[in-house]
C-alpha cells in the first residue's frame, strides 16, 4: 500500500490560555510519511522564529531526498539505513541553522528549540528527538512514551532522586539539558519502531502533556481513535480547561494498512518512474 493511504495525520497548534504568541511550529507531509514538531524557547518571538527553522529544514529537506532515494537505502557514510541518516543529519543542519543565527542577529540570541519527528517507512516509524517533547503510541489500549525527555526531572526520576508522581508536581519539568540550536553541535536520539495496524502515534509538545494526565491522554485517544480530528481539538481542549499555560501542539498519525517498501525488480520498477 502506498503510504498516502496507510496513514491518516492530523495536527493542530493553539498558542494556549496565557501566552501572548505560539512559539510551537509543526509539519506533516504524507507524501514521504513524515511528520515534525518543536517547541521553540528564547526572547521576544526568537523561539518562533528557532521552531520554524527546525521544522523546514528537517521536513524540506528529508523530502526533497526522498524523491530520488529509498529510506532503506544504506548510507555510505554510516552504513545506517537513509531513514535513520536522514533524520540525524537533518536534525543537525537545523541546529547549525539555529546557531548561526542566533550567533549572527542580537535579537535571536539564546534561542533554541526542541523537536520531536517521525519517518514512517517499511512498516516501522523512526523516531528522532531533542528535548522534552514527546511522541507516544496508543496500541490496542495500551499509552507508550517512546521518547525519553532530555530533561533535569528525567534524570533526577532515571536516578532514583525522584519517583512519577513526585515528578508531577515538580517545578522544573521545563528545565531541559539538550536543545536544537543551543549548541554548535547537538547529539539526535534516534530509534527505529516496529508499527502495527490500529496504531497510533501521538506527537505533542509539553503544553499537552503538563497540563494532561497520561491516563487522560490514553482515554481520550482510544475512545476517539474513529475521528482523529476531533480527538486532536478535544486533546487540545482539556490542556486548555487545565489551564492552559503553554501553547499546545498536536501530531496523531493513524496506521490504516501496511506500507512495506518494494524490493527486488519491483523496486527497480518504482525507481525507472521516478525518472
Amino acid at each position: 500500500m502506498k503510504i498516502e493511504d496507510a496513514l491518516e495525520i492530523v495536527s493542530q497548534t493553539h498558542p494556549g490560555m496565557v501566552r501572548s504568541h505560539n512559539e510551537d511550529s509543526v509539519a506533516q507531509e504524507l507524501a514521504c510519511g513524515l511528520v515534525v514538531l518543536a517547541d521553540g524557547m528564547g526572547g521576544y518571538n526568537a523561539g518562533e522564529v528557532a521552531s520554524g527553522i527546525a521544522v523546514s529544514v528537517v521536513a524540506t529537506e528529508i523530502c526533497q531526498r526522498l524523491e530520488s532515494v529509498s529510506p532503506v537505502d544504506r548510507d555510505e557514510a554510516s552504513g545506517e539505513e537513509l531513514g535513520v541518516a536522514l533524520l540525524r543529519d537533518n536534525i543537525r543542519k537545523a541546529n547549525a541553522s539555529i546557531y548561526h543565527a542566533a550567533q549572527s542577529q542580537p535579537q535571536y540570541a539564546g534561542m533554541g528549540t526542541t523537536i520531536v519527528s517521525g519517518l514512517f517507512y517499511d512498516n516501522r516509524v523512526a523516531v528522532g528527538h531533542v528535548g522534552d517533547s514527546r511522541m507516544y503510541r496508543l496500541r490496542g489500549e495500551t499509552l507508550e512514551t517512546i521518547t525519553r525527555d532530555h530533561s533535569l526531572l528525567q534524570e533526577q526520576i532515571d536516578g532514583g532522586m525522584i519517583s512519577v508522581e513526585d515528578a508531577r508536581q515538580s517545578r522544573n519539568k521545563n528545565l531541559v539539558t539538550r536543545a536544537v540550536g543551543i549548541d554548535a553541535e547537538v547529539v539526535p536520539e534516534i530509534h527505529l519502531h516496529d508499527v502495527l495496524v490500529g496504531d497510533i502515534y501521538l506527537l505533542c509538545s509539553d503544553g499537552l502533556n503538563d497540563m494532561v494526565e497520561d491516563e487522560d491522554i490514553q482515554s481520550t485517544l482510544y475512545a476517539m481513535q474513529g475521528n482523529l480530528p476531533l480527538a486532536v481539538e478535544q486533546l487540545i481542549q482539556m490542556a486548555n480547561d487545565n489551564g492552559g499555560r503553554d501553547n499546545v501542539s498536536v501530531i496523531l498519525v493513524k496506521i490504516n494498512g501496511e506500507f512495506a517498501v518494494p524490493r527486488g525488480w519491483l523496486a527497480q520498477l518504482f525507481k525507472w518512474f521516478r525518472k
